[in-house]
C-alpha cells in the first residue's frame, strides 16, 4: 500500500480526506464463497480512502458548507485542497445475480452485474460466456477477467453451483408452490342496497400470481363492460383480484364468472343463476339479486 501522492500514482479526479490509498493489482476478495479475483496487474490500481471520522464529527469541522466551532485543531481532518470541498454522500458499489429457468431446469440463463452509484458497469450472461464492460472503466475490468481462468471456470459454473444449486434447494416452496383461489360473485353495494346492474367476482388467496378469470353470460364470454383491478398482494405469499361485469339483468340470463388456475384440475365456476339465487323481478329493473354466492 503507498500514498496515492507519490510520483507515478495515478490522478485522483477529487481531493479526498485522509489520503488515498493506493493498493496494487493483483487483489482477490472472498464474500464466504470462491475466492472472487480483481483484475490482474497491468490495469491499474484501486484507490481507497478510509476516513477517521464520522459525518458528526466532520459536520463539526471548519470548512465552506459545514458548521464551524464544534471541533479544531487535529481532530479535524486537513481541508481538502482548492474552495470546493468534497460533499459528504454515500457512495454504493452494487454485485447483483440472477438466475432464469426454462421448462424447470431444463434451460438455465446466469446473470451478474456490477453497479456503482446505479450504474451498471460491467456484467456476466452465461449465453455469452463472457464478461462484458458496459463503460471505459467496465470494458478494463472485463478485459482482466476475461484472462484469468480461474475466474471464467468459476463463473460458467454458476449455471449449475448457483442457479441449478439453489433452484433444488427453494423450488419446493417458491415455484412449485400452489394454493387455490376462493371464488365469491356478488352485486355491489350501494350503501345498503344492492347494485343490480355490476356484478363482482372476487378471487383471493391464490399463488402464483398467474391467473384467468372470465365472465360468461349464457355460456358466452363478455368482453364488453369488464373491468378488472389490478393483481394485489395479501403480504402472506397470496394474491386477490376482483373482476367486475356491467350487465343488464334480464329475466332467464345466467351470469358466470369462471376462473383457471395452475392449482386447479379444472376451471371454477360460479354462477347467478335462477336455481342458485333467490331472484325478484321488478318491472323496469330486471332481475335483482339477493347475497353473495362463494365456492372454494
Amino acid at each position: 500500500m503507498s500514498d496515492c501522492s507519490a510520483p507515478g500514482s495515478p490522478v485522483l479526479p477529487v481531493q479526498v480526506s485522509p489520503p488515498a490509498q493506493c493498493l496494487p493489482w493483483p487483489l482477490s476478495l472472498s464474500f464466504g464463497g470462491p475466492p472472487h479475483h480483481l483484475p490482474p496487474s497491468g490495469l491499474g490500481v484501486i484507490v481507497i480512502s478510509l476516513p477517521r471520522h464520522t459525518p458528526a464529527r466532520l459536520l463539526g469541522c471548519p470548512g465552506s458548507r459545514r458548521v464551524g466551532g464544534a471541533l479544531g485543531g487535529s481532530d479535524c481532518p486537513p481541508p481538502p485542497l482548492g474552495s470546493d470541498p468534497l460533499p459528504l454522500g454515500r457512495f454504493v458499489f452494487q454485485f447483483k445475480a440472477d438466475c432464469q429457468f426454462t421448462n424447470g431446469t431444463e434451460r438455465v440463463r446466469y446473470l451478474g452485474w456490477y453497479i456503482y452509484n446505479q450504474q451498471q458497469f460491467v456484467h456476466f450472461d452465461s449465453d455469452v460466456g463472457v464478461w462484458v464492460g458496459d463503460t471505459e472503466v467496465g470494458r478494463r475490468w472485463a478485459e482482466g477477467w476475461n484472462k484469468d481462468k480461474a475466474e471464467m471456470d468459476y463463473r460458467r459454473s454458476e449455471v449449475d453451483t448457483f442457479c441449478r444449486h439453489n433452484y433444488g434447494v427453494y423450488g419446493s416452496f417458491t415455484v412449485a408452490r400452489r394454493v387455490q383461489p376462493k371464488v365469491k360473485v356478488s352485486p355491489t353495494q350501494s350503501g345498503s342496497q344492492p347494485h343490480p346492474h355490476l356484478l363482482v367476482c372476487s378471487v383471493t388467496g391464490f399463488y402464483p400470481g398467474g391467473i384467468e378469470i372470465k365472465w360468461l353470460k349464457n355460456g358466452q364470454e363478455q368482453t364488453v363492460g369488464v373491468v378488472s383491478t389490478e393483481l394485489l398482494q395479501n403480504g402472506d405469499w397470496t394474491f386477490q383480484i376482483l373482476v367486475m361485469l356491467e350487465m343488464r339483468p334480464r329475466r332467464g340470463d345466467i351470469y358466470t364468472c369462471q376462473v383457471e388456475h395452475v392449482s386447479l384440475r379444472d376451471p371454477i365456476t360460479v354462477a347467478l343463476t335462477p336455481a342458485l339465487r333467490t331472484q325478484i323481478y321488478r318491472p323496469g329493473l330486471g332481475a335483482h339479486v339477493h347475497g353473495p354466492h362463494n365456492a372454494v
